[in-house]
């Protein structure tokens, strides 16, 4: 089990990260403004970065922690150390990508899961605010989830699972606007949009979900898989796919029911988003921090997770899925469980 530690969250435009000895500092204009022990971090990110120096970035190779780079709320890249993890592992990930039928066993749990997911998400709604929604619509939207299920176990290629996904990602998102309840003014929600997202639930999803991305591709590395070898997303030069593959199940528990957490406790509001000339709407820095402190906040909510039976804290929830997938693929398990939230 990997020990849970900090992100390091740079979001300064003006800032350049060192070393000084076993401390990564933060400076500004040739003054310190930061200093934090490099053992009590687990991984950097640094958003509208001005640099870092090439001995942090050994030094972080030295004490594994990763350094990841966004331009905005895009992800550039990752500096990781030499990798040690075992080629046996690795080459079975290759021969199981390679081969359709390998990847569709792995895909079709993955978007069970991701399925599943959304359905608790609607129902976990409906649970707790009743008398506020439109129980009908979201029943209706759960019915043919738990029906699109049913097909997924069914099917037979990875382009029919890409037709089920994408059929049963439409239900949810149409019924997406229904679950935000404050300030539904400020944040209105007429369908998933990216690349680059129109208006603020749009925003607040795709940077969070570049966050659990991240996160995803740290996890594969930590258990030795190829973080850019998928089963669902394919190969594609600088496309990290299974670190994808691996957010899909975690994207309605963890990424979406945080922004609606946000939205709907009224801890953000319009006025920290601002639309630009190409009509992308981007977080205002005060914004990017609040929403990154919460972030990171979140990761120490205990769950159950339903394979091992024992309480984690959500923020090593990409970890155990990796480490599941990496002992399926070892034989050490017979099937790849995916993450399904009670």
């Amino acid at each position: 089990m990997r020990k849970l530690l900090n992100t390091l969250y740079i979001t300064s435009s003006d800032v350049y990260l060192g070393i000084d000895g076993e401390n990564v500092v933060v400076k500004r204009e040739d003054e310190v403004a930061m200093r934090v022990p490099i053992h009590n971090i687990e991984a950097i990110v640094a958003f509208n970065y001005v640099g870092a120096s090439p001995a942090l970035m050994r030094k972080c190779c030295e004490y594994e922690v990763s350094i990841s780079f966004f331009q905005g709320d895009r992800f550039c890249a990752r500096v990781v150390g030499e990798e040690n993890g075992n080629v046996v592992l690795r080459k079975t990930q290759y021969r199981f990508s390679d081969k359709e039928e390998e990847s569709l066993i792995i895909a079709r749990n993955m978007i069970l899961g991701k399925v599943h997911n959304q359905r608790y998400v609607i129902e976990r709604a409906r649970r707790d605010y009743a008398l506020r929604l439109d129980c009908e619509k979201l029943e209706n939207a759960s019915k043919l989830l738990k029906q699109s299920m049913s097909y997924i176990k069914d099917c037979k290629t990875l382009d029919e699972l890409r037709g089920y996904e994408g059929e049963a990602a439409s239900v949810y998102f149409r019924v997406f606007d229904d679950l935000i309840l404050q300030n539904k003014h400020q944040f209105v929600f007429s369908g998933r949009n990216k690349r680059p997202p129109l208006d603020n639930v749009n925003a607040l999803l795709s940077f969070t979900y570049s966050l659990l991305t991240t996160e995803c591709a740290g996890a594969a590395y930590s258990v030795g898989l190829d973080p850019y070898v998928g089963f669902l997303h394919r190969d594609r030069p600088g496309r990290q796919s299974l670190a994808l593959d691996l957010m899909e199940e975690l994207r309605a528990p963890v990424a979406d029911r945080f922004v609606l957490t946000l939205i709907n406790k009224q801890e953000i509001n319009a006025k920290g988003f601002k639309k630009l000339e190409n009509n992308a709407v981007i977080m205002s820095d005060m914004t990017r921090k609040l929403v990154l402190q919460r972030w990171q906040e979140g990761k120490n909510e205990q769950i159950m997770h339903p394979f091992l039976k024992e309480k984690i804290p959500l923020g090593l929830l990409p970890y155990v899925q990796a480490m599941l997938l990496a002992r399926y693929l070892r034989c050490d398990i017979n099937a790849y469980p995916p993450f399904f939230k009670k």
